[in-house]
């Protein structure tokens, strides 16, 4: 059985997933292409929804271990919902989603389109490896309203944000939210994204200064010894300047406001769709969980994810 090829618009998708068959019947082109086989003892099973192996009895449902697992809400919204969250550039509030989805209650598109969010995440992906460009930003207020240097204005979240530099554009990239910009913050997010040996730039700040230790070749830019003081600092770091700027300005075009303990869903968001902006094929299947080992977040998880921030506290 082939692969199924990626549907290029709105209404091609409305006529493939007409319904919750049709949405099985892809699930289980995806994930057995080649024919379902028992985990638990290889005997061939045939193609229904719910797989009893005859020699073992062992079970298995097409949707186990994605976000559509025993899911209240039909299937074919759950594949739609992931087509427009992977294919819409600007991405989708919880209010359009329910509007353009005919959903009764803002929740049930709330919890979905957060449900798709966590799968934006691989466990296993790679680090970022070459030169890279690595920077902080303030994100939540204006930046005119600090009084300089790295104090943290009214209720901003800090983010540090790690940009592969490929000649004058950009690879992939990594954000996440920090309570600080000490060196654990700061050279623990490096250690986490980036690959040891890589050739890390960033400003001066001393919170930097361990990166050289931990192996990484560090080339810091000095603002003052470049005359850069008062200038527009971007000119030093343009690549992860441009992304944070991406940011900001997605994050309010697209949503009306995120919640302190939700940044980081959204950063995550925003990572997803940059680093996969030319494979959105590879975009949908993910958010659908197809070949996820992960099992999906419950509703408890979501209402209240666990904080991922580093501070000076907790270390690498």
């Amino acid at each position: 059985m082939p692969r199924p090829d990626f549907l290029r618009t709105i209404v091609e998708s409305q006529h493939r997933f007409p319904d919750d068959a049709a949405c099985r019947d892809y699930l289980f082109a995806c994930r057995w292409p080649e024919g379902f086989r028992c985990p638990a003892c290889s005997f061939e099973l045939p193609k229904r929804f719910l797989r009893e192996c005859s020699s073992c009895h062992h079970q298995v449902s097409v949707t186990a271990g994605t976000v559509l697992h025993k899911t209240r809400t039909p299937i074919h919204l759950w594949f739609w919902a992931a087509y427009q969250t992977s294919t819409g550039t600007p991405g989708i509030s919880a209010l359009q989603l329910q509007r353009q989805l005919g959903l009764k209650r803002y929740e049930t598109a709330w919890f979905m389109l957060h449900k798709l969010r966590r799968a934006m995440v691989a466990p296993e992906r790679s680090p970022l490896s070459g030169l890279i460009e690595v920077d902080d930003a303030y994100v939540g207020c204006s930046d005119s309203g600090r009084v300089g240097g790295r104090d943290a204005f009214g209720a901003a979240t800090i983010v540090i944000t790690a940009v592969e530099v490929l000649g004058t554009g950009s690879g992939r990239i990594r954000m996440e939210a920090v309570d600080d910009l000490s060196a654990d913050a700061l050279c623990g997010f490096v250690q986490d994204n980036v690959l040891e040996g890589a050739t890390v730039r960033t400003d001066a700040w001393q919170g930097f200064k361990r990166l050289s230790r931990l192996g990484y070749d560090h080339q810091p830019t000095s603002l003052r010894a470049e005359w850069m003081v008062g200038k527009d600092n971007a000119l030093a770091l343009p690549h992860v300047h441009r992304v944070i700027s991406n940011f900001k300005t997605w994050l309010r075009g697209t949503y009306r406001g995120v919640s302190d303990h939700q940044m980081q869903v959204y950063l995550d968001e925003f990572v997803f769709r940059f680093n996969r902006r030319r494979t959105p094929m590879a975009a949908f299947q993910t958010l659908l969980g197809i070949g996820s080992r992960r099992p999906p977040p419950t509703y408890e998880e979501v209402k209240d994810p666990c904080t991922n921030r580093r501070s000076s506290s907790t270390g690498h």
